[in-house]
């Protein structure tokens, strides 16, 4: 009996022991940490909010049902790790003498939560009251601190994202872009959207990653997306490299690069499987060559100045759209993105490209 008590009070620190990793791992740890625990509490409420979705008659409805996805999953892990922590501790305690094992429950659940409403008067389980009670106040300061942080890399992004309905439309679309910078600005301005945009990349990597709930929170406006908007600007920024005449910059490259990094990374969190060194055409893209064809028509047709060779044209384009399509693909079916230009809404499939 004593070795039964000895192997439960073991495992009841363990689990105990595990969670507040978890809580380290997912709050207090600035970089990428893909949790067991947290994953099971977002995988499972993704399971329910499916089963709800199969009867969603549009995307407005699948829109409104998926903005509670992120914050219910978010709010679920406090119960859940106290749930964790209270049965380790329970487990403690009635290794220790305190019986039935629902009285262990309830000593621990008082403890947790520090309600006073059991307790024991044994020194050793004293220690054990007051390092629980401790656990538990610092589980809702952690999570209290977290949430500041998380708008607040959610507001930096948003930002950005409804600046780009401006520039590019509603949805976003990289031939809208080039045609209204053409148009208004001027393509040379093209330039301090590349720069702001690497930027953008680099904190969404840094966030999306650390803060992995981040990419399932959605855009207050439902046709707008983090995933749909970063698209538009790779697209933009790849056209322009291999179609607009004159026009290559050096700073849409770094743009593309930054973009396909940051994808990668938030990929790599999610255990995303891509092509590791995509080129084109052994790697084909969701692009088609018509509808590259149709986007130079049109801004042929808005006046955007367009290089004469365009087979060397669409082979610059796959060339650098290879390197981000199904890591964008990804993203799109993972957030369930809206509709949108060669993005949001496209079906994952790869064209036959010759």
């Amino acid at each position: 009996m004593i070795l039964v008590r000895i192997l439960v009070f073991l495992l009841g620190a363990a689990v105990a022991a595990r969670t507040i990793f978890s809580v380290i791992q997912s709050i207090v740890l600035p970089r990428a940490a893909n949790d067991i625990l947290v994953w099971f509490v977002f995988r499972t409420i993704r399971s329910l909010f499916k089963l709800r979705l199969r009867f969603s008659p549009d995307y407005a409805h699948t829109d409104r049902w998926m903005a509670y996805y992120a914050p219910v999953s978010l709010v679920s892990l406090l119960p859940f790790w106290m749930l964790l922590v209270t049965l380790g501790y329970a487990a403690m305690y009635w290794a220790l003498g305190v019986e039935p094992f629902y009285e262990a429950y309830r000593v621990s659940g008082s403890a947790l939560l520090t309600l006073g409403i059991a307790w024991s008067d044994e020194p050793l389980h004293a220690i054990l009251e007051f390092s629980e009670g401790a656990i538990g106040l610092t589980l809702v300061a952690l999570l209290i601190a977290y949430l500041p942080s998380m708008y607040a890399a959610f507001s930096r992004r948003e930002t950005a994202v409804t600046m780009l309905e401006v520039r590019a439309g509603n949805p976003p679309s990289a031939v809208e872009m080039l045609l209204r910078y053409n148009r208004i600005h001027g393509l040379d301005h093209l330039t301090e959207v590349w720069t702001a945009w690497e930027v953008w990349f680099a904190e969404v990597q840094e966030s999306h990653t650390s803060l992995a709930a981040l990419s399932f929170f959605r855009s207050p406006n439902p046709e707008h997306s983090w995933v749909t908007a970063a698209g538009a600007v790779l697209d933009a920024a790849s056209l322009t490299l291999a179609a607009v005449d004159n026009q290559y910059s050096p700073q849409a490259a770094l743009c593309i690069r930054a973009g396909y990094l940051a994808m990668r990374n938030i990929a790599n969190f999610f255990k995303f499987a891509y092509p590791p060194e995509p080129h084109y055409p052994e790697v084909p893209i969701s692009v088609s060559r018509e509808e590259f064809d149709q986007a130079l028509a049109e801004l042929e047709k808005g006046g955007v100045p367009l290089n004469s060779d365009r087979e060397q044209a669409w082979r610059d384009f796959a060339g650098w759209r290879v390197n981000y399509d199904s890591l964008l693909l990804s993203l799109v079916h993972l957030t369930l993105a809206p509709e949108s230009p060669w993005s949001g809404g496209r079906r994952y499939r790869l064209a036959t490209q010759k």
